[in-house]
């Protein structure tokens, strides 16, 4: 792998997650500075992991009954 740069293999083992994921991640732009060459997914090595944007509050847990009471 070119210097300064890490693949995707190793930057899931570093993050916690499935290679899957970082492709999924990398393809979606949230990774700065990925960058693909061919198929192969070239990832800064002080890359930092994405924060994952879902909502795990509950806080849209029985939405539609919500908008009926009000």
């Amino acid at each position: 792998m070119i210097e300064g740069f890490s693949t995707v293999k190793d930057i899931a083992k570093k993050w916690g997650v499935t290679p899957r994921t970082v492709q999924t991640l990398c393809a979606e732009g949230k990774v700065e500075g990925a960058t693909k060459f061919g198929d192969v997914w070239a990832i800064p090595v002080d890359a930092e992991k994405p924060t994952d944007g879902r909502v795990t509050t509950g806080e849209y847990r029985n939405w539609r009954k919500k908008e009926k009471q009000s």
